[in-house]
């Protein structure tokens, strides 16, 4: 067995396209053609021009509802002087599209006619010959091409294909592409899972991919970590496709084989490239075919979808396919990169007062949810070190441009329930969306400080008077006219694994060391009010097993209790719900938007306002549990 490749480089992306580009540019796949039907031709592209077989029409027809003529007959007809036309041998009736036979060259149309008696007519302005008369190919004249070669088959090019007789059309072909997924912790979805099990969802997002492109997937069984099977399988996917993705195993792990299967059988042309996500892909060549070896991690996966594959299979199918639209922003929050890759940032985008908010999402590699709710990204050049707050930056989108501009942008603190709020805004408006961002209470404050939010959900006890989030938006949004729109009064408490097997019954039980605890991020209400309690019973937090882990939602602090890498975390009664976990309350709290009162005004907030007010949601809310509704709804403006 061959040893793994423990080297990885470092090429700059544009170095790294143009090096693969130049490697596959003899390669036979980009002469493949195909002959198919017209009425398949949809989306393809002509490998030569296509002429017409017969002339469209192919007989002189008439244009319009009326009697053709011999237009001599009836030159100089006038008023004063009507031609009189007998039935059968002057004229005959004719309708839209019916033949018009030899010795007739003009058709009056029905309208201009008048009926004398059942045989006659009379004619009053004098025809033109031809006129209302579609000659023999006015449409399609018979050899005359009807499409040139490298051109995109729309519908209405197949019916001028069929109008002009051509039944077949030579297209390049459509790249059949293979998809090995491998791992031996692989398992196919909907198996039934142990731990260390990982379900294969990357080949399926790839199939998905190539048929979007206007390839063919091939996705082959999981392949395991064994340097001989995965050699076998890459050499039968070569030899049935025509470009071969191997996903996984491409970096440098003692089971990482693929850049040394790749190597042994043909070529490796780039093995690490400077980018973040996607640095330790692999470009080859083996057999003549590209071999592509793309990350484990989804989100690296994805780019390198993006940046390779897809434009290998635009090369090969010919299509023409529009660049992804790119639009300035402004930065939410800091953004720091390293300088020794280019990376792509994920974002949420919305407009607040006229210009476009970017907020990063989660940047890890493996967080295909970052995919799923990311507007766009942001490309941060290698030797940069990021973006500061408030940066002008170029976001390259995901989505449609006007889905964006009609978005409200709530950044603050988490609440499974703003995922619902959303749903429901958008199944009852569908050209509106709610994108949510989660920094905290405090985070959603500071970004309606700065103007880079419509709505920030926020739960800030005063320790003094025992108020909610009023305290707060006075000091920190004092120049700004605000209102609070009240949601629900929610339960805080302790949330941990069904059952209670540590027998965890107050915050005090926080101090044991054999108690593991998880905690939310500085400025959440959440931390706020942990610190809050934790300093009304003189429990010093240093002395917390966990207290510094963080994390940025009430449904992954309720995950890693459930997953068993921690025993206990303060949290919401319907994450703990949602999960299935044993929940110890400690208090109620307020939970509100915060909203400046311009965008009230504005009548832009007035949509979701309906929503949380609605039935609806108030249903869901209860099937949910751990909120009370009593003043759901109410607008409180601050003075």
């Amino acid at each position: 067995m061959a040893k793994r490749n423990i080297y990885i480089d470092n090429i700059p992306l544009e170095q790294a396209q143009k090096l693969f580009q130049e490697a596959i540019k003899e390669c036979s796949i980009f002469q493949l053609t195909e002959s198919i039907g017209v009425e398949d031709a949809l989306n393809r592209v002509t490998a030569e021009p296509v002429f017409a077989e017969i002339s469209n029409p192919h007989f002189n027809a008439a244009a319009m509802d009326g009697i053709a003529i011999a237009a001599k007959k009836a030159f100089g007809a006038s008023e004063k002087n009507p031609a009189r036309l007998k039935r059968q041998v002057d004229f005959i009736h004719v309708d839209t599209g019916d033949v018009i036979p030899e010795g007739y060259d003009a058709v009056i149309m029905i309208e201009d006619v008048i009926q004398e008696d059942d045989e006659t007519v009379l004619i009053y302005k004098s025809p033109v010959p031809w006129q209302h008369i579609r000659p023999i190919g006015e449409d399609i004249t018979a050899t005359e091409m009807i499409i040139p070669s490298n051109h995109q088959i729309s519908p209405v090019d197949i019916a001028a294909l069929l109008a002009g007789g051509v039944m077949e059309v030579t297209v390049y072909k459509r790249p059949k592409v293979a998809i090995l997924p491998t791992g031996t912790e692989l398992v196919e979805a909907g198996k039934p899972l142990k731990k260390g099990d990982i379900i294969d969802f990357n080949s399926h997002m790839f199939a998905n991919l190539i048929t979007e492109w206007g390839g063919e997937p091939n996705r082959y069984g999981i392949t395991k970590d064994d340097y001989e099977e995965l050699k076998e399988n890459i050499l039968k996917a070569v030899s049935e496709n025509d470009v071969v993705l191997v996903n996984a195993g491409s970096s440098a792990g003692s089971e990482d084989y693929t850049s040394s299967i790749i190597r042994e059988l043909g070529e490796v042309v780039v093995h690490g490239i400077a980018i973040k996500p996607g640095k330790p892909s692999i470009l080859g060549i083996i057999d003549k075919k590209p071999v592509l070896g793309i990350p484990g991690y989804p989100v690296s996966a994805f780019f390198v979808m993006e940046l390779f594959v897809k434009p290998l299979i635009d090369r090969l199918t010919r299509r023409q396919v529009k660049a992804r639209k790119k639009i300035p922003a402004t930065t939410a929050r800091k953004i720091v990169s390293s300088l020794k890759h280019e990376e792509y940032v994920r974002v949420k985008l919305g407009t607040v007062d006229g210009k476009f908010i970017a907020t990063p999402l989660e940047r890890g590699a493996g967080v295909i949810m970052s995919l799923v709710k990311a507007d766009g990204f942001v490309t941060i050049p290698r030797n940069l070190e990021g973006y500061e707050a408030g940066d002008t930056v170029e976001v390259t989108l995901f989505k449609d441009f006007e889905n964006v501009k009609n978005t409200i942008v709530a950044i603050g603190s988490h609440d499974p329930m703003l995922d619902i709020l959303a749903d429901i805004l958008h199944r009852n408006y569908p050209n509106l969306f709610l994108s949510s961002s989660h920094v905290g209470s405090m985070g959603g404050i500071m970004a309606l400080r700065r103007g880079e939010c419509h709505i920030a959900g926020i739960h800030l006890l005063d320790p003094e008077d025992g108020t909610y989030n009023v305290t707060y938006l006075n000091r920190y949004l004092r120049n700004e006219e605000m209102a609070l729109i009240h949601v629900v009064e929610r339960t805080q408490g302790l949330m941990v694994k069904k059952g209670n097997p540590k027998g965890i019954t107050s915050l005090n039980d926080l101090m044991r060391e054999d108690v593991r605890f998880i905690n939310r991020q500085k400025g959440s209400g959440t931390r706020m009010l942990l610190d809050y309690y934790l300093n009304k019973i003189n429990i010093d937090p240093a002395l917390i097993n966990g207290y510094d882990r963080e994390e940025y939602t009430h449904l992954t602090t309720a995950s890693a209790v459930l997953e068993d890498s921690a025993d206990v975390s303060l949290g919401i009664l319907s994450a703990a719900n949602a999960l299935g976990l044993d929940f110890i309350p400690i208090c109620g709290e307020q939970y509100d938007l915060a909203v400046p009162v311009k965008f009230l005004e504005q009548g832009l907030i007035d949509p979701l306002l309906e929503v949380i007010k609605s039935e609806e949601f108030a249903q869901a809310l209860e099937r949910m549990g751990g909120y009370e509704l009593k003043r759901i709804g109410e607008v409180k403006y601050l003075k």
